[in-house]
């Protein structure tokens, strides 16, 4: 059977973590210092990856990165939930990054209730 999202996005991202850190938050200044657990007490986010990062002009925070096959409307509020328990458990501001691997159908309207939403294809 083929790799889980976890194994497959871990490797991706262990490959290369400074470009990768580099290309998400679109700064060449930043680096990635570790990659972290991402279970938390009571949810395990098995898909996830948190990669500890820093940059000159943010100091030491973290990357969250999720990777679905496609936009789920229930996402938005997915991310905040985990961006929460991911600040609460390292004590460190988080950056979150979902990448969806099949674009939306027509008809779906990605949500940004923020307007911060960043789009790379």
């Amino acid at each position: 059977m083929g790799e889980t999202p976890k194994t497959a996005l871990h490797r991706l991202i262990s490959l290369a973590p400074n470009a990768w850190v580099q290309w998400v938050t679109g700064n060449p200044q930043v680096r990635a210092s570790q990659l972290l657990d991402a279970e938390f007490q009571w949810i395990s986010r098995e898909s996830d990856v948190i990669v500890k990062a820093s940059s000159p002009e943010h100091s030491e925070f973290l990357i969250l990165n999720e990777l679905q096959l496609r936009y789920d409307q229930n996402m938005p509020k997915r991310m905040r939930n985990y961006v929460a328990l991911a600040e609460e458990k390292y004590n460190l501001s988080a950056y979150p990054v979902l990448i969806n691997i099949l674009p939306p159908p027509a008809t779906v309207t990605i949500v940004d209730p923020f307007g911060e939403l960043k789009i790379k294809n």
